[in-house]
């Protein structure tokens, strides 16, 4: 049974997002009226106890409930199925190697990046293939969406006085995609990660940005050799998260199918990828300004001349997504404080 006090609204759209902007309940963006009966169908949808203690988000220490992640679920516009994704996604950025409070104070523009696998893809019609990480799909965006409404309404992180992001990016309104396994030549990344196909689980990531790389040559076009070079030398852009700081990271890349096929066509496995990524993401250390390079020295990240991305080639996650032409990856640096990616089962309630 809902029991968060009901607060009045006027009837009028605009009024009623008027107020509720002006009571510091969004994003910014309009939101539904979290009404009674809409929250309580999230809540019977997994079957608990609405008040229920699910995290104590940070900074505020706010205590997200059954019913207040329901409340915040229907502002961003999920449905009452989509509350299990939501749960262990938060659940994953609970998880202390998250670590969520330096996600949500730093002044990168980070952002837990939701990462879904496993059948509950297709019974949510989360959007695996073209525009995954786009608009038009209203679990990838409503997803999201809510697990930020919650950072921000109930873990504090107000813009600007607690979110000290310099810049931010649209990645902090939603960022949530599903892996094409079914298009993907090698196993599925929640298998990869000691899972069995017919389980679903969301992984997060502290994403800080996004960069498309158009990995393909005139003459051979797509060429796994080519295209490996121009994905590595992408990911050691200079100003990097994941160059400038001292840890060993975890990069994340989004390899679309054709390129994920033409790598497998050539008898690449998804670890031998990793391998040469590794192997040519490197930056001579004469590049680097001397404060750095002396950084690098001091973590071991150095090799024969050269700086590594990270340490060693399994700290690289990819994941398949996207349609089914263009030779368009995309790499996701990280917060680089060297947080892992974190991988919780979803919880599918009895019906």
């Amino acid at each position: 049974m809902v029991t968060s006090n009901l607060v009045e609204v006027s009837q009028s759209v605009h009024s009623m997002y008027e107020d509720l902007y002006q009571r510091g309940w969004t994003d910014g963006l309009p939101i539904i009226p979290p009404t009674k009966e809409l929250v309580q169908a999230c809540v019977d949808y997994v079957g608990r106890d609405a008040g229920e203690i699910v995290a104590e988000i940070p900074p505020a220490g706010g205590v997200a409930t059954i019913e207040k992640v329901a409340i915040n679920a229907v502002m961003a516009g999920c449905r009452p199925e989509y509350m299990p994704v939501l749960l262990a996604a938060i659940e994953a950025i609970m998880d202390p190697e998250f670590d969520l409070r330096l996600v949500q104070v730093t002044t990168n523009p980070a952002t837990p990046f939701l990462i879904v696998n496993g059948p509950i893809r297709q019974q949510i019609e989360l959007n695996c293939g073209a525009s995954a990480l786009g608009p038009g799909f209203r679990a990838n965006a409503t997803i999201g969406r809510a697990i930020r409404l919650l950072l921000l309404n109930v873990g504090g992180a107000t813009p600007g006085r607690v979110d000290k992001a310099t810049l931010g990016w649209p990645g902090k309104f939603t960022m949530c995609l599903g892996e094409n396994e079914e298009s993907s030549p090698w196993e599925p990344f929640h298998v990869e990660r000691g899972f069995s196909p017919d389980q679903s689980t969301v992984t997060v990531i502290p994403a800080a940005g996004s960069f498309n790389m158009y990995a393909g040559t005139k003459g051979e076009f797509g060429g796994a050799d080519s295209a490996l070079t121009i994905i590595a030398h992408t990911m050691t852009a200079m100003g990097g998260n994941e160059i400038i700081t001292p840890w060993h990271n975890y990069p994340v890349l989004i390899l679309n199918q054709m390129h994920a096929r033409i790598f497998a066509g050539v008898g690449l496995s998804k670890q031998q990828v990793k391998q040469i990524l590794w192997e040519r993401a490197r930056l001579p250390m004469g590049l680097l300004p001397s404060w750095l390079a002396e950084e690098k020295r001091g973590c071991g990240l150095v090799a024969e001349g050269m700086m590594l991305l990270t340490d060693k080639p399994e700290r690289l996650t990819i994941v398949v997504a996207g349609g089914p032409s263009g030779l368009h990856s995309t790499y996701v640096p990280t917060i680089g404080a060297g947080l892992p990616p974190v991988t919780k089962l979803i919880k599918i309630p009895r019906r």
